[in-house]
């Protein structure tokens, strides 16, 4: 629905002064501190900083974490149970160094993520297992239980 403007005869438009389409400058100034510092930035800075995926899915009798980490080794993966927090991480170092006979090239490399979910009360943290394959770590989360779902039951009326 858009809003009609009254146009007087002499077919110019009213002299009004409105500011609603205009932020004022402290408005502009919160706006980009609200904001993720990512959509601030021109799209050529990088921070070099990136989480991975997780896909969440909630079974009947478990919950399952599925993330993606390509090129991650299984021995750089760390998952700690902490005061009902998982916490996923890793970190990786990798240097290498070339001499030649008239130069010497030394390159390294240091990535690293972490990622904490606080996890319900139905979670038996004692039987939580992971499995990492083709890039993909499979953490299994089952459920206590008393918080399974039951299966649905008819009751006969009488």
């Amino acid at each position: 629905m858009s809003t009609l403007v009254k146009v007087p005869k002499n077919g110019g438009l009213p002299n009004t002064i409105s500011n609603v389409n205009f932020p004022s400058f402290s408005n502009w100034i919160e706006d980009i501190f609200k904001s993720d510092l990512p959509n601030v930035f021109p799209s050529s800075f990088n921070t070099g900083m990136s989480l991975p995926k997780v896909n969440i899915k909630e079974k009947s009798d478990s919950f399952v974490v599925e993330m993606a980490i390509p090129g991650i080794k299984k021995s750089d993966l760390q998952i700690d149970i902490d005061n009902n927090n998982l916490c996923i991480s890793s970190e990786t170092k990798e240097e290498t160094e070339q001499k030649e006979d008239n130069y010497t090239r030394k390159e390294f490399g240091y990535s690293s993520f972490k990622r904490t979910f606080t996890l319900p009360e139905s979670v038996d943290d004692s039987k939580i297992d992971a499995v990492y394959f083709d890039g993909i770590l499979n953490i299994t989360l089952p459920k206590k239980e008393e918080a399974k779902k039951k299966p649905i039951r008819t009751i006969k009326v009488t």
